[in-house]
């Protein structure tokens, strides 16, 4: 087992890492993602959301460190904030939208924590996409579920994201 590298918050949010990593009480954790898949669906979906903003009063972001709790940073692949969006560097409100793109190394019980920990903070609703399976579940409060349709909807503002028109690119 390895021992977690641990470092002061400080030095987190004062460091750059390549790829970027998330911070959970002094441990640094890498971040899966730079398959080809992940990341053409993470620009799929910033780009998709990003033609919704005007309509939707929306804003996108890819790769936003966001403080979900006291020594906790995580990194949504993409997230969406209603308007008016966060000004600052490192955000501290919850997104209204935090998505997650599974990449193979990625494991359920440390997604399921992430997903829990932005339901904690306050975020309306998660989408975790498996771009491997083509499928996404739904995360929400009161509810996790698997869209039917394979259209990923919010309510307030109303936002219908079509999987399979996303998923193509990726073939």
């Amino acid at each position: 087992m390895r021992t977690p590298l641990l470092i002061s918050e400080r030095k987190y949010l004062t460091s750059i890492y390549h790829p970027d990593r998330e911070y959970d009480q002094g441990e640094l954790q890498r971040r899966n993602w730079g398959e080809r898949p992940h990341s053409i669906l993470q620009g799929e979906f910033a780009a998709y959301l990003h033609d919704l903003r005007k309509r939707c009063g929306i804003q996108v972001f890819i790769g936003q460190r966001i403080c979900v709790a006291a020594h906790k940073y995580r990194i949504p692949d993409v997230c969406v904030y209603k308007q008016p969006a966060p000004r600052d560097n490192i955000f501290n409100t919850p997104p209204f939208i935090a998505i997650e793109i599974l990449s193979p190394e990625d494991t359920m019980s440390r997604m399921r924590k992430k997903v829990d920990e932005y339901l904690a903070f306050g975020v309306a609703y998660v989408w975790l996409v498996d771009p491997y399976r083509r499928c996404a579940d739904v995360y929400t409060a009161l509810h996790i579920y698997s869209p039917v349709d394979s259209i990923l909807r919010t309510e307030d503002p109303a936002i219908e994201v079509p999987l399979a028109e996303l998923f193509r690119a990726i073939d």
